[in-house]
């Protein structure tokens, strides 16, 4: 059920490059969460470069304006600390893959929502009785 916006750079990636983060990040759930892969919720927003603001250096970090990007997943609260790690670090290494960007150019915001707030469609909130599927 994790929802993804990737706000990329304007004009940096290609429509297959789109398409290839799209699918790293699917594949990060499967691999770093174990979600089935039909679990693919995925927005990409591209900014100029007066629209997307990433610090250079912040962190220690050292990020290209170029090619810096924000991940924001919308991700169940259930999961524990390591879960979270564990996403995080795929969705870095799998992104990193599929584009070349470094991996100091991928910001991550991981979002804690309740189960209950998940609608896969027809109005219902699907996960609001019992727990996670996983």
């Amino acid at each position: 059920m994790p929802v993804f916006n990737a706000h990329i750079p304007k004009g940096r990636f290609s429509s297959d490059e789109k398409r290839a983060i799209a699918d790293a990040l699917n594949q990060s759930l499967v691999q770093g969460l174990g979600i089935p892969e039909g679990d693919r919720f995925v927005m990409l927003s591209e900014h100029g470069p007066d629209e997307l603001f990433l610090h250079p250096t912040f962190m220690e970090m050292n990020r290209d304006p170029a090619q810096a990007m924000i991940i924001t997943v919308l991700v169940g609260a259930h999961r524990p600390l390591e879960d979270k790690r564990k996403l995080a670090a795929a969705i870095n290494r799998l992104v990193v893959d599929a584009t070349g960007v470094s991996p100091d150019d991928i910001f991550i915001s991981l979002v804690p929502v309740p189960n209950e707030n998940f609608s896969f469609g027809r109005g219902e909130l699907q996960l609001a009785e019992g727990g996670p599927k996983w």
